[in-house]
């Protein structure tokens, strides 16, 4: 009997472990059948996707959704949209919420925040603090839990466990891989004289690169001393990589498009406050350094650290302006642009936005197009020039440190377990996300 698909991607360049084939990838529920010619076979739904790119979905592994009680800028119905929109099938978002996801039922509120709102697959960081060490372990094995977020230095937000006790503290109670912003909060606190009123430069000057490295350093020390995994979040610096590369045993590098497009002084004197971000936009010696170490293997996830705040906020002059940029939407376009400069391969793309958090995160049914696998897919034309600018990006903060970019290379669907919930811009299925599964939190069976 001929098998019937749900949904058959018929004639797309396929990006899969073994590398681009163009082929078809039949679909039945939430996952994906077959893989290869099905010419003769019959479907609900076929989709001609000749001359596109099919990637397993894009994955960004962090960002800050600003629900619960910052909602005027963002929440999690409206980045979720802007992600679709971009291509991305799923998120992890960040504790620094109002408030802070630092017990199990902050999780499960933010949880039932996200059913029936979020258009894509979400999972969401406990946050870690000195005093709720002991809740830990159980917050890291709940259902939709992507791990725990420790802050060495301060962001946005309250959490901040600036020394070496409190963290070591916090990687002996837990188990899974940790995800770390690492600045030197003590040096952070002797050098904010330094901040220059108005001068978004001086931003580099407080945050330097040695508090960076001083606390990567101190990070570093503290995963071998226990034998615990970290993931190492936004890394700025060319020094940091020097570190990272020798100590691929406990750490995974984290960079974001950010940091890989733009520089100082430039991105300041042009973008001023919508350019500020922690850790920093640093000179192109920085942006380079991270290149090569993205195309020598050291990095490990691409992620953006989405982080609204309203244009108003950002216009305030420095200090008083609030770092965080958007980046959801436009990861995917810009990545691409990269890719087609020659800067890296798509398949090096792919296993930074997907195979990468697969392996990183232990993702129990994403992250690569595979039979059995979630019909996860983020569709590409990888020969569309458009242009990036404010209106198209639907983040609810109403800007993008991107606007005006030339992209080449533009997402034209999202697929999230077998359903389009992106087509040609629009977005076409709403409220359908559900919590990712993790391989170390998987329910038992019935």
């Amino acid at each position: 009997m001929t098998q019937v698909y749900d949904l058959i991607l018929r004639g797309g360049t396929v990006v899969t472990p073994g590398g681009e084939a163009q082929t078809d990838i039949g679909i039945i529920g939430e996952r994906i059948a077959h893989i290869g010619d099905l010419s003769k076979a019959s479907a609900g739904e076929i989709y001609g996707a000749a001359g596109l790119h099919i990637l397993p979905g894009v994955i960004d592994t962090q960002v800050h959704f600003r629900e619960p009680g910052l909602e005027y800028k963002a929440d999690l119905e409206t980045e979720a949209r802007s992600a679709a929109l971009g291509g991305v099938v799923a998120v992890f978002e960040m504790p620094n919420t109002n408030p802070s996801t630092i017990t199990p039922d902050r999780m499960l509120d933010k949880l039932a925040r996200a059913r029936g709102r979020m258009d894509i697959d979400h999972a969401f960081y406990a946050g870690a603090t000195h005093d709720n060490v002991a809740l830990l372990p159980e917050m890291e094995r709940m259902l939709g839990c992507c791990g725990v977020k420790v802050f060495m230095g301060a962001s946005t937000g309250d959490l901040l466990i600036k020394d070496d006790a409190g963290v070591e503290a916090v990687l002996r109670a837990i188990k899974r891989r940790a995800a770390f912003h690492s600045e030197d909060e003590y040096r952070l606190e002797e050098r904010r004289h330094l901040a220059v009123t108005g001068d978004w430069n001086s931003h580099i000057v407080v945050r330097d690169v040695e508090a960076a490295v001083s606390s990567t350093r101190r990070l570093l020390r503290l995963a071998r001393k226990t034998g615990k995994r970290i993931h190492v979040l936004h890394i700025s610096t060319a020094e940091e990589m020097e570190l990272l590369r020798d100590a691929k045993d406990v750490a995974s590098v984290e960079v974001l498009p950010n940091h890989l497009t733009l520089a100082a002084p430039d991105c300041y004197d042009r973008l001023k406050g919508f350019a500020q971000q922690n850790p920093p936009v640093r000179e192109a010696r920085h942006r380079d350094a991270l290149w090569r170490a993205l195309n020598a293997g050291i990095v490990d996830v691409l992620a953006t650290d989405h982080a609204p705040h309203t244009i108003e906020e950002k216009q305030r002059p420095y200090p008083a302006s609030p770092s965080g940029m958007p980046g959801v939407q436009t990861l995917v376009p810009v990545m691409l642009t990269h890719v087609n400069d020659g800067k890296l391969s798509l398949q090096r793309f792919v296993e930074l936005t997907s195979a990468g958090p697969q392996r990183v995160f232990g993702l129990a049914d994403k992250g690569r197009i595979a039979e059995g696998n979630h019909a996860d897919f983020t569709i590409v034309d990888l020969k569309r020039k458009a242009t990036i600018t404010a209106d198209w990006s639907k983040s609810k903060c109403g800007w993008t440190q991107f606007d005006g970019f030339e992209a080449t290379g533009w997402p034209v669907g999202t697929i999230v377990r077998g359903g389009f919930v992106m087509r040609d811009g629009e977005i076409v299925q709403k409220g359908g996300g559900k919590p990712v599964r993790f391989n170390e939190t998987l329910e038992p069976a019935a």
